[in-house]
């Protein structure tokens, strides 16, 4: 009999999770609260209690190529940064193509997970759900997989604001904020200038009479466009992740901030953190400074105190007769169904290997999937997750003894404390590459870089400069798709598509950098392949001059 595994959540973790197991050879049944799949994704007019909510107009930050699963591309045509029904559209491909609908139980609530008696022998759990016409049933699986994400309960951190029980205005959390039109000429302050609040002080401002974004520490702002127009989260590769693991940090930060001041003067425009860029997670937001210049977005510091329909900031300014506050205060998670001792959460931390697996289960048979924050998008690796947990569930991965696991939590505990700004955002933080290739290890699908380098030089040099789209982690090992090569290859094909509305005359090319780099690596590549004849071919350079020919014509092809 396979194995019979619990997926709680039916969003983009959970999707994922579904099909690993079926990939694997597992039996998987997932139980979604709600009557359709897309969790976060999925615009609904009214929240619901314990569930993140986004507003009508959400466009995703991070750009389709980077976003998606990784045997199963975005369509060409859809646009770069997609709206959040584009988002659904997506999911609904990937479900539909790979069957993952008949797998859901949708309007099922898991109230308790436990071990069964056995556990320590069996590693099986007991799963008690509700259904929505009140009907409980508790089942038995050999593992489970928990996809609830992260945005659960809203951070509504009231007491930090004396004198908001007077306030005569309106407030709530982002996750209640939905459309702006009702807020036509009001006066309205937004609290938090990460992703959510940032966005919605820009679409409230052009509806407002007076629209002012109260931060504590300030940002640094990204733009979803990047040089030459092509979506910035496109231009970071592998050589650019090695550039900055080799500099300092202190100079890294400099350049950074340099290139962001260069857009616009962070300190001119009230935004300057004391933070380095690199010391909290950045705020992606291509219309912020265009209301700023405009004055329909004015940046204050705290809230100090409300008084009546009045507010006042840490400087001492105060804003009158204020109609709406928005509080983009963030979210907490918790895993109310799990007994403390299997996962307890403090201060939004959660200790968990690789933030994946309770390390002090004496079976693996539990995994937490999508529970990180990175600069990027979470499905691929949400995606990656679910494969190194499906492959453990299996026996084919072995988890390392507890006191290293414990060690391990330990040390990226210390090194986010070192990192990052004190916040309830900076627990569960990863960087996209690092934590992919780390997951990637165990399973045996990081990509072989330096092989690839001489087996399929194009190839190998598209991994190295090119974006690190998600099918890299296709190339080989458990679940290789053959269609991985050729996504990678014709990537920027897709990136080129949708923007192809109208024909323009062809510039002419130019050498560029990147040939030049092309050039040196192959040289270099032909050197180390002929490393045993090196002495002949310096004497006679024409043969090594031959060989690179004959690697750039492979290239070129």
């Amino acid at each position: 009999m396979p194995r019979r595994v619990a997926v709680i959540g039916g969003g983009s973790s959970g999707l994922a999770c579904i099909k690993c197991c079926l990939d694997e050879g597992l039996e998987p049944v997932c139980f979604e609260s709600s009557d359709d799949i897309g969790g976060l994704w999925r615009f609904k007019e009214n929240p619901e209690p314990d569930r993140a909510s986004i507003y009508h107009s959400v466009i995703i930050n991070t750009s389709k190529e980077m976003m998606c699963f990784s045997d199963f591309p975005i369509p060409a045509h859809f646009p770069n940064y997609m709206h959040n029904t584009l988002i659904m559209d997506y999911f609904r491909m990937y479900a539909e193509n790979f069957k993952l609908r008949k797998h859901i139980r949708f309007n099922t609530k898991v109230l308790r997970v436990n071990q069964r008696a056995d556990f320590s022998r069996s590693g099986q759990w007991d799963v008690e759900t509700e259904n929505q016409e009140g009907k409980k049933n508790k089942h038995i699986f050999d593992a489970v997989l928990v996809c609830i994400g992260h945005h659960c309960h809203p951070n509504l951190p009231l007491q930090d604001f004396p004198g908001l029980d007077t306030f005569q205005g309106k407030y709530f959390h982002s996750r209640d904020y939905k459309t702006p039109e009702q807020w036509r000429n009001k006066k309205v302050v937004v609290v938090g200038i990460g992703n959510s609040g940032g966005d919605i002080a820009v679409e409230l401002s052009r509806f407002t009479k007076e629209l002012y974004l109260s931060t504590r520490r300030g940002a640094w702002i990204l733009n979803r466009v990047g040089d030459k127009g092509v979506p910035r989260d496109l231009s970071i590769n592998r050589m650019t992740w090695l550039l900055k693991d080799l500099l300092p940090f202190r100079m890294v930060c400099n350049l950074g901030e340099s290139q962001l001041n260069r857009r616009f003067n962070h300190t001119l425009y009230s935004l300057k953190p004391n933070h380095r860029l690199f010391s909290q997670h950045p705020t992606v937001n291509d219309e912020l400074p265009n209301r700023i210049l405009s004055g329909t977005v004015q940046v204050k510091p705290n809230i100090r105190r409300f008084e009546g329909s009045m507010v006042e900031f840490d400087d001492g300014s105060v804003v009158e007769d204020v109609d709406l506050v928005v509080f983009a205060t963030g979210y907490r998670f918790s895993f109310p169904f799990l007994a403390p001792h299997v996962i307890t959460v403090s201060d939004n931390k959660a200790s968990l290997y690789k933030y994946v697996f309770p390390p002090e289960l004496k079976r693996h048979t539990l995994a937490i999937i999508g529970l990180v924050q990175p600069l990027g998008a979470i499905m691929p690796i949400s995606e990656m997750q679910a494969r190194w947990a499906t492959r453990v569930f299996k026996g084919c991965i072995k988890l390392p003894p507890a006191a290293d696991m414990l060690d391990d939590i330990k040390y990226k505990e210390e090194t986010m404390a070192d990192r990052y700004v004190s916040s309830q955002r900076h627990t569960i933080q990863v960087d996209y590459m690092h934590y992919m290739d780390e997951i990637a290890t165990p399973v045996g699908v990081r990509p072989k870089i330096l092989q690839l380098l001489l087996t399929d030089p194009r190839l190998g040099l598209s991994l190295i400069f090119g974006p690190i789209t998600p099918y890299q982690y296709r190339l080989r090992g458990p679940g290789k798709w053959t269609g991985a090569r050729q996504a990678i290859l014709t990537q920027w094909d897709r990136v080129a598509l949708p923007m192809q509305t109208r024909p323009c005359d062809q510039a002419k090319a130019k050498c560029s950098l990147k040939w030049l780099l092309v050039v040196l690596s192959t040289i270099g590549v032909s050197v180390y392949v002929n490393r045993s004849n090196l002495g002949a071919l310096l004497q006679n350079p024409d043969i090594l001059l031959d060989r690179v020919k004959m690697r750039l014509a492979t290239i070129g092809h």
